[in-house]
């Protein structure tokens, strides 16, 4: 008979944290982990606890575990700083300043 091979993993740390979860509000019920397209949510061992952000730095920001969630804000999403960055628009000084 084979020998059954065992595998563990353990969060990778990362600079970033793009989801955090709200323990007071999270129900445990994992449907973010089923929509997340890169599969940075691992359900957690304790029933009722949040899943746990494995990867996270693969995270695409596309927000679907966001959308998925039945309770409002238990999960927040943090794009990081430079997908925060916006354009202003370049004002051109009048005639009169020149």
């Amino acid at each position: 008979m084979a020998k059954q091979k065992q595998f563990t993993a353990g969060v990778v740390s990362c600079s970033t944290m793009p989801i955090t979860y709200d323990s007071s509000k999270c129900i445990g019920c994992n449907r973010c982990t089923y929509v997340c397209q890169v599969d940075i949510l691992v359900p957690s061992k304790t029933k009722g606890e949040h899943p746990i952000v494995m990867y996270p730095g693969e995270c695409y920001y596309c927000g679907a575990c966001v959308m998925e969630c039945p309770v409002e804000g238990a999960i927040k999403l943090r794009h990081p700083l430079m997908n925060k960055a916006r354009f202003i628009p370049i004002i051109e000084p009048k005639e009169e300043d020149k």
